[in-house]
């Protein structure tokens, strides 16, 4: 008892998984314009960069020299609301009557939201943009959003995001303790009115443009590049310039056969390198984006129920600790007597985890990752 008690604890422990760069990118010094640079990326690897995050942004980045670089970002015309960090909003708390349309960044008071003009000066909070847990972090200097947003990210956090109803509590709870409930604060959501698309249809919604931009110069400013000598900030400008790109390699595979998961698992290890193991909000949404393909309603992952502790682990052995459950699915003890369970996650709806007798027959994503 007390050997599998120290073995939990140890688990647990691991918790704290290092972030896997979610593509490896190749820096392509030919230079082409945005459409040919798309299909050469589209032919040789995956497609032109995608950027999900700020660690995406800064594996870019040790490539990039002082030019301009094409990414796989061009204009769609779509309005939409978002976090800092990247992710959609799909968890809302307005104000009554907010957000009224006419201003394009979000403050909190009271636990409730009010779009307000970006220029105005808060306060904030920073937060880790995939982990509540590793605290929040008030800063007292009044600065506008973008200003508040760049404190962020120089100091490797982002602007706050409120996910869902326990974030919300969380840093209602955290602004009350500060004595400062009623105060506008800024958080990290903002309207982006000139939606742009990723070439791969990723719906990755992180954004790192430079002050100004997009300005839509001229008129016809739909591609976007990393800008020079801007620490990897983009503007936007014509496809029709010709510039040196980034292409990326996905490294998920969906393999549309139907398998049972040990032969899902033994497919992957001989062909790639393992069934996938999804750690994070960021390659879940990389997960999400695969699974769009998929000709099964869930698909398998690497995930396991290890029956002899009641628990759930990856292949690798790490304990489940960023978790994406529907409800009913993986919190409660599985019965070992009957057959064994594994994680799938649903390939249509909100596309959570699943628990599933392992006899199932469905796709499955494989990963070129090392762990």
């Amino acid at each position: 008892m007390e050997q599998t008690q120290y073995l939990i604890l140890l688990l647990i422990a691991l918790c704290s998984v290092s972030e896997c760069v979610q593509r490896q990118y190749h820096f392509i010094n030919v230079n082409k314009t945005w459409t040919e640079a798309q299909r050469f990326c589209r032919e040789n690897y995956t497609d032109l960069a995608t950027v999900d995050n700020m660690n995406d942004m800064n594996e870019l980045n040790k490539s990039v020299n002082d030019e301009r670089v094409w990414i796989g970002l061009q204009k769609t015309g779509v309005d939409k609301w978002q976090w800092s960090s990247g992710e959609p909003a799909l968890y809302l708390n307005w104000r009554s009557g907010q957000p009224d349309g006419t201003d394009e960044c979000a403050g909190m008071s009271n636990g409730q939201w009010h779009d307000l003009s970006c220029s105005i000066r808060q306060t904030f909070i920073c937060n880790s943009s995939n982990n509540m847990n590793t605290g929040l972090v008030f800063v007292n200097q009044m600065k506008n959003w973008r200003d508040a947003q760049s404190f962020c990210r120089q100091n490797n956090t982002e602007l706050v995001s409120v996910r869902n109803q326990n974030e919300s509590q969380q840093v209602q709870d955290f602004i009350s303790s500060l004595g400062l409930s009623g105060s506008w604060i800024w958080i990290g959501l903002f309207r982006v009115r000139d939606s742009w698309q990723w070439s791969d249809q990723s719906n990755s919604s992180f954004r790192n443009w430079n002050t100004g931009e997009p300005n839509n110069a001229g008129g016809n400013e739909n591609c976007a590049v990393i800008k020079p000598n801007a620490q990897g900030q983009w503007a936007d400008v014509s496809c029709n310039n010709q510039f040196p790109f980034m292409c990326h390699e996905d490294k998920l595979i969906l393999i549309t056969e139907t398998l049972t998961w040990t032969e899902a698992l033994r497919y992957c290890r001989q062909n790639y390198t393992d069934l996938v193991s999804v750690h994070s909000v960021q390659m879940q949404r990389r997960v999400m984006n695969v699974v769009k393909r998929a000709s099964t309603e869930a698909v398998w992952l690497g995930l396991h129920n290890y029956c002899s502790m009641n628990m759930w682990l990856w292949l690798s052995g790490e304990i489940v600790c960023y978790q994406n459950w529907a409800p009913g699915n993986g919190t409660t003890p599985e019965n070992c007597s009957l057959e064994k369970r594994k994680g799938a996650v649903q390939s249509g709806g909100d596309q959570r985890w699943i628990s599933l007798p392992e006899t199932h027959k469905l796709n499955f994503i494989c990963s070129r990752y090392e762990e």
